[in-house]
């Protein structure tokens, strides 16, 4: 007999929300880059069509932005937040007097909105911390050395998990000329920001600028250069020893990890140094 009791019953499809969009996006470009990210294409991919998406998102652009936004909000910050509490103030490389309130802020998912704490530190007063509590994600190689007290040790592991987060997703290189305004993205700008001005900096604006600028810089320039293909700079350079004899000594390539890390290094040490 054949009738609707009968006949077993289907699954529900599950429903599409947008973090189910955000999360196939983001695997899209893992697999195929930017330029195969259509609407359709990712319908395709979540077994729904194009009007169900345009639901949730209205453009392609709306697409990256989340899914940059995603990327950023691997990079955690808990035991980062940590640090600020153990900074030494009265150090050299510290910044004047003062203490540090514990964090205070509400961190929310992989897209809420996180609680700012407050971004200033009068003479001799305290600063907060931007909370984030429940990060997600994976810190990947961004791991914090040499905490003792000192306002380089979560900059630093900020800046290692900053590029570590963008080098597992190398499509992002190719974004990162986009307004990073979501709110993972500035949830970690305002802990840069913070940061820098607990330690003394009077303008951390500035000092945030060369950091991330410094991060965006090397792993465009790694992808870049790894997309490129095996060429041999050296033995061209080499053989043109008497127009460019420091190129020929040194060369072009790179192991990029000890470049990066002896190139942050450089940055803060000169960073410590000027507002010292």
């Amino acid at each position: 007999m054949d009738n609707v009791w009968s006949r077993s019953q289907k699954a529900p499809r599950q429903t599409l929300t947008l973090e189910r969009i955000v999360a196939e996006a983001v695997a899209l470009l893992d697999d195929e880059g930017v330029g195969r990210l259509t609407m359709r294409r990712l319908a395709e991919r979540l077994d729904t069509g194009s009007t169900t998406l345009y639901w949730h998102v209205k453009t392609k652009d709306d697409v990256l932005d989340l899914a940059m936004d995603e990327v950023f909000g691997e990079v955690r910050l808990d035991d980062l937040i940590d640090l600020i509490d153990l900074m030494d103030l009265t150090d050299p490389a510290g910044a004047g007097t003062g203490g540090v309130h514990g964090a205070d802020g509400v961190g929310g998912g992989a897209h809420g909105v996180g609680g700012a704490g407050g971004a200033g530190a009068g003479a001799g007063g305290a600063a907060r911390v931007t909370g984030v509590t429940g990060a997600t994600g994976a810190s990947g190689a961004g791991g914090v050395s040499g905490a003792g007290g000192d306002w380089r040790a979560p900059v630093r592991g900020l800046m290692r998990r900053w590029r570590a987060a963008l080098l597992r997703h190398p499509w992002s290189a190719t974004l990162l000329d986009r307004p990073l305004m979501g709110p993972n993205a500035l949830r970690r700008t305002e802990f840069l920001y913070e940061t820098l001005t607990v330690a003394g900096f009077a303008a951390p604006k500035t000092a945030a600028y060369s950091l991330s600028n410094y991060v965006m810089g090397s792993v465009i320039m790694q992808v870049t250069w790894e997309r490129s293909g095996d060429t041999d700079t050296g033995a061209f350079l080499r053989e043109r020893a008497d127009r460019y004899p420091a190129l020929a000594e040194h060369g072009l390539e790179h192991d990029w990890d000890a470049t990066f890390e002896e190139g942050l290094g450089y940055l803060l040490e000169g960073m410590a140094r000027s507002r010292a």
